[in-house]
């Protein structure tokens, strides 16, 4: 077996690279852990190139014992990515050393994949005016009408199934007439099951090095047991800042009038007792409608008599679609029972009150009221079921938050007594943040209010997107400030009309209005969550990032709430570890959109003055890139002029790929391997001040003047000054150059036991 280094080598060559310190010592550290049976929390930096460092020890732990590893991602870009781009080229550039090509293969939820058995008309149609069992369908009959047509020609030339292949996509409404969840599908009873895109994925893993999944199935294969994952040892959870929310996204229930009387409306003639939940579904409702939105501390009584109506009626009605002994499979009577049971189990919880949960009523325009239940923590519950059976590498460019890996580590159960060894490692990252960003406060504006945007932060928005020429990517805190945004901003650059172009997430997918950004220099994206941490657009057509507030979770989130007033009544700072640590990580990761490449440059700014007056702002800072910091306007839109003038064409665009069962079948058109950290000529140095920018306090990130830097190499610094040794005599010792002992000196120049905050004048 060739070494761990070797292999890298080759992998990084393959993939059109360059190795980074950081990633050298980052696959070190994942195959160190991988040896030991300890967990790995490890931080790496935009452009450290962490897929390869991962996915290259995992490669080669599959081959050392015929066990996969399973990669799980957050957000389908990456999984695409990794997929798609990564493991081909790394399968290629591996082969020659390994005497055989690594294998993987794309594991998901049924919901993803085309039905066979459904495009057979195996199921009833979700809604009653679908046109997929039309015989001739006008294909002008209506966009539903048209979507399936697409669907159905489609379903004949996929080999996979899988809807993110299908580009343009279409609407949740048309993907329903050809998918099913797993609760309604036959499973081995379906007469299509030869047939199905989603066994035959299953099957193809089966025996693989790789598999790439997704955080929410990797929880239900956990949690559930339903061994939907084939046995492995091995775990690395890629954008691990985001696993705690997608696991409680994926165990949260909830309860509405509506999906009561869906349920009832499904199981229709096959249950007689469907009317009587329909009945249930009527007296929820009336109690619901005066209720008060909000958290439901203890169930009331005329709540607990409703949903207990609701249980004891699912309960009849399931018994009555039970399918008698020999009974042909019914994809009618499946669905049914699938949604009744999904009813009798949600009602049922609620009614538990279980020490953890949270339960609380919202209003959707939609739906009317809509009663949910979390649990208030997953920490036990990711311990005891993710950390206990395997080993876990855990990686995000953002898990040190104030300087500490202890705030995410207490979120997934790896802090107080009994928790599983662990070691935290930070590789840095090979940008030099201060030479290519600035942060900006714009410490002039009025602090943010409830009351939408004021006219100064659109005035302030106005004057930093015409110094940018667009190239613009505005973070906002809600939907609400970002269409307020839009419009004010469509408004104000009519004289900019045909050359500055205003987007906003809802108007289209996000992924088509990303690639429309990343193709045109001159357009703004204004948008909330979804682009604050799934949007990856290197070069000139993202040089400034705008954030519109600290995004700290709402007063009135339920959850946010409960776990503030359960660590305050353990005598611990619910604000600090709830609301900054929530604010600082999407902080730092909407920050984090603006470097993606060497040679990018830009701003971030930051249109809330509480990121330099609050008591919390270091705490914030220190989760930051380490941008060279300012509070100076004029400054920063000059900067932002000269940018523009000075912008090199936008870079290619890649299409997504057409898959087959395990991955790419083509590459996808127009890629440039910009997810694959390709290295291409840095373009002249475009300054961003007319000064270089000065060294911040302290940059966390370990690349200094391009070299690395470990936290022993920092002890060694901090140790030789206490000794009084010069520049001269540090480099000398440390055998590196004394303009970079000098720079990471300047670096780590804080009192000892102080993080590192960015200083703003």
């Amino acid at each position: 077996m060739p070494t761990l280094d070797e292999l890298l080598h080759a992998a990084v060559g393959g993939v059109g690279g360059t190795e980074r310190p950081g990633q050298v010592e980052m696959a070190h550290a994942v195959a160190d852990a991988v040896e030991k049976g300890e967990h790995l929390l490890v931080q790496a930096g935009t452009g450290t190139g962490k897929s390869l460092a991962y996915l290259v020890p995992a490669v080669q732990h599959a081959m050392d014992t015929g066990t996969p590893t399973v990669v799980a991602t957050a957000t389908l870009a990456l999984q695409a990515q990794v997929v798609d781009r990564d493991m081909p080229r790394l399968a290629e550039a591996l082969e020659p050393l390994l005497g055989r090509r690594p294998t993987y293969a794309l594991v998901k939820g049924r919901r993803n994949y085309l039905c066979a058995h459904k495009l057979e008309g195996g199921f009833p149609d979700d809604d009653a005016d679908t046109l997929l069992g039309v015989g001739d369908v006008d294909q002008q009959a209506s966009r539903l009408g048209q979507e399936v047509v697409r669907l159905r020609t489609w379903a004949e030339a996929t080999e996979s199934g899988d809807r993110d292949e299908l580009v343009p996509g279409v609407s949740e409404r048309a993907w329903r007439q050809v998918s099913v969840s797993a609760e309604e599908c036959l499973g081995s009873r379906c007469p299509m099951v030869a047939e199905c895109f989603v066994e035959r994925s299953r099957e193809a893993a089966k025996g693989v090095d790789v598999i790439v999944t997704n955080h929410s199935f990797m929880a239900i294969d956990a949690f559930e047991g339903r061994q939907m994952l084939p046995e492995h040892d091995v775990l690395v959870i890629d954008e691990g800042h985001e696993l705690v929310d997608r696991v409680t996204s994926t165990i949260t229930d909830e309860v509405t009038p509506g999906m009561i009387r869906a349920a009832a409306k499904r199981a229709g003639r096959q249950a007689d007792a469907s009317s009587t939940m329909e009945e249930a579904a009527d007296f929820l409702e009336s109690v619901l409608e005066p209720a008060p939105e909000g958290r439901v501390m203890g169930v009331p009584d005329s709540l607990a008599l409703a949903l207990g109506r609701v249980r004891d009626t699912a309960r009849a009605v399931q018994s009555q679609l039970k399918p008698a002994q020999g009974e042909e499979p019914d994809g009618g009577k499946q669905v049914a029972r699938a949604a009744v049971d999904e009813v009798f189990e949600n009602a049922s919880r609620i009614l538990e009150e279980r020490d953890l949960d949270v339960v609380w009523l919202s209003r959707d325009p939609r739906r009317g009221p809509v009663l949910r239940v979390a649990p208030m923590s997953v920490a036990m519950l990711v311990r005891d079921k993710v950390f206990e059976e395997r080993t876990v590498i855990l990686t995000s460019a953002t898990l040190e938050l104030g300087g500490s890996f202890d705030a995410v580590a207490g979120t997934i159960g790896l802090r107080g007594t009994e928790s599983p060894a662990w070691r935290g490692l930070d590789v840095g990252s090979p940008f030099d943040y201060p030479r290519q960003g600035i942060a900006y406060v714009a410490k002039h504006l009025p602090p943010p209010g409830r009351d939408g945007l004021a006219t100064e932060t659109l005035d302030e928005i106005e004057a930093l997107v015409r110094a940018a020429g667009g190239r613009t990517l505005g973070l906002f805190s809600s939907m609400r400030a970002a269409r307020e945004a839009t419009d004010a901003m469509r408004e104000r650059l009519t004289d900019l009309e045909g050359e500055v172009a205003v987007l906003c997430q809802g108007e289209d997918q996000i992924s088509t209005l990303v690639r429309q950004f990343a193709r045109d220099p001159q357009t703004c994206l204004f948008g909330t969550l979804s682009l604050w941490q799934g949007v990856d657009v290197p070069g000139s057509s993202c040089q400034l990032v705008i954030i519109d507030r600290i995004p700290f979770p709402r007063p009135d989130d339920p959850l946010a709430s409960a776990r503030s007033q359960a660590i305050a009544r353990m005598g611990g700072n619910g604000f600090m570890a709830v609301s900054a640590t929530h604010a600082a990580l999407r902080l730092a990761q909407g920050a984090g959109r603006l470097i993606r490449r060497a040679d990018d440059r830009g701003v971030v700014a930051f249109l809330d003055n509480r990121m330099m007056t609050a008591r919390y702002a270091g705490f914030l800072q220190r989760s930051l890139p380490p941008f060279w910091p300012t509070a100076d306007r004029a400054m920063v839109l000059a900067a932002l002029e000269r940018l523009h003038e000075t912008a090199p064409p936008p870079l290619p665009v890649a299409e997504p790929a057409l898959r087959g069962l395990t991955g790419a079948v083509t590459a996808p058109s127009g890629d440039t391997a910009r997810g694959v950290d390709t290295v291409t000529p840095a373009p002249a140095e475009r300054p961003v001040a007319e000064d270089p920018p000065p060294p911040p306090d302290a940059p966390r990130t370990a690349v200094t003047q391009g070299e690395s830097w470990t936290a022993e190499d920092d002890e060694e610094l901090r140790d030789g000054i206490e000794l009084g040794l010069t520049v001269d005599e540090l480099a000398e010792s440390m055998e590196r150059a004394p303009e970079a002992v000098a720079a990471r000196l300047a670096g780590l120049g804080l009192e000892p036991g102080q993080g590192p905050t960015l200083t703003f004048d």
